[in-house]
Parts: structure tokens; sequence; C-alpha cells
């Protein structure tokens, strides 16, 4: 069925997290000449979450959502105020199963994409029960 989200869902809001933040864009081809020190601190709360009452942290299982750039492991920040649109990825509860997927919504059916060719699109059928439990806005992947 794709990527399965796991059961632990971590409040993170309640937190504060001040990380070194470099004055200038650091070049990921050939080394910049830029200085060599930091400049002051960031809030990664301040940047990644702009709800906090209605942001979660779930971690992601499985391949299906590879080439949206999600792995297995990584950890998506999960806003449940945003209003999913077409081509926004959530996290759907389709008869009491929770998944990762890309929405799309056709004329005809409204579909839970994989974004991996090796598992398959789920088109959502008419009596089944599809609730958007949140819309991923950021994901954590490990490097």
């Amino acid at each position: 069925m794709g990527v399965i989200v796991g059961p632990r869902v971590i409040d993170a809001g309640l937190s504060l997290v001040r990380i070194l933040v470099a004055p200038v864009a650091v070049a990921a081809g050939y080394p910049s000449p830029a200085q060599d020190y930091f400049e002051g601190r960031i809030d990664l709360n301040e940047h990644l979450i702009k709800d906090v009452t209605s942001t979660f942290i779930v971690r992601v299982t499985g391949q299906s959502m590879e080439q949206a750039g999600i792995s297995d492991g990584d950890e998506l920040i999960v806003n449940r105020a945003l209003e999913p649109k077409d081509g926004s990825v959530v996290i759907a509860v389709l008869d009491g199963e929770l998944t990762i997927k890309r929405l799309r919504i056709t004329p005809t059916a409204v579909i839970l994409q994989a974004d991996n060719p090796r598992f398959p699109d789920i088109v959502v059928p008419a009596l089944s029960e599809l609730t958007i439990w949140g819309v991923a806005t950021r994901c954590l992947h490990h490097v």
C-alpha cells in the first residue's frame, strides 16, 4: 500500500531549537571563498512551523514517495490546519489505514498517488471513507 506513517506522532512546537546560521549561502559545487564565521542563531520553529497548535512530526516508513524526496526513516512536518489541494503531499486515512501520498483530484476520482513507479496509485472507491489528516510542509531527510 506504500508508505505507512508510524503510530508515533510528536508535537513539534513545544521545544525551542536554536542553531548557528552561516551569513552566506554555501556552494554545493566548487568551494566558495566565503567568510568562515557564523553570525547569530536561527530558531528552526520560526522557519519550519507556521502554526504550533496544528503542526506535528511523523516518521515515514516505506519507499512509495521516494521520487518526491521522501525516504524511509525521514520525518515529515505536517500541518493539520492547511487545506489539502490537488498535488499536495498528504497524510490520508483511507478506511482506517494511514498512508502518505500525493493527493490528486480529478473530475471523476480522488487518487492517492505514489511517487514511485513500483507502487500503484490508489483510486479511492466511492464507498470508502477518506480523511485527509494533514498536509506535509517539509521533509527532514537524513543524509
